[in-house]
């Protein structure tokens, strides 16, 4: 494996599109009737979607590569988090994922302190994230640096309403 970490260009756009549907279902779609995974995935991650997002400057994502296969991401911008403590100027680590092969090597680490050095580039901010609430590994790796539950929200995939946890860590 030669792995390597580097920021996402609207080029990627497609590979983005690619990679979140099968993290994401790779990490979550047993949770989901296939209807509704499967509209979920082509709404919230179509390229075209990923397209506008890379092209925003407020908005960075950054791919984990092995020989230039992406098997991770992360993707960071402004906190549009439901939770009315939410500033302006604060930022939010809006996804995550590792591919499973992939996991327990330190790289969701990495791509955390990749998002973090920029979500933090002008100075300190409050920093947040949204966690699925059984998702108990994420919210350990959260703590672990620094962040703490403040709040819930519902996720919708589909007719599914899914308990996320707001984690927040201050400036």
């Amino acid at each position: 494996m030669s792995l390597s970490i580097r920021r996402a260009t609207v080029a990627d756009a497609a590979t983005l599109s690619s990679l979140c549907a099968r993290t994401f279902t790779e990490t979550f779609g047993h949770l989901y009737p296939p209807e509704d995974l499967d509209a979920f995935l082509r709404d919230a991650y179509a390229v075209e979607r990923q397209a506008t997002i890379l092209a925003q400057p407020g908005y960075a994502v950054w791919l984990l590569e092995d020989d230039g296969v992406a098997v991770g991401h992360a993707a960071a911008g402004p906190c549009g988090l439901p939770q009315p403590e939410v500033a302006p100027g604060d930022g939010e680590l809006k996804r995550l994922y590792v591919l499973a092969p992939y996991q327990d090597a330190g790289w969701g680490g990495r791509l955390f302190a990749e998002a973090e050095r920029w979500l933090l580039r002008d100075g300190p901010r409050t920093l947040w994230i949204g966690v699925w609430s059984e998702n108990h590994g994420a919210q350990r790796f959260y703590a672990r640096r620094g962040f703490e539950r403040v709040g819930t929200y519902e996720f919708p995939v589909g007719r599914v309403r899914d308990l996320e946890f707001i984690l927040r860590r201050p400036a």
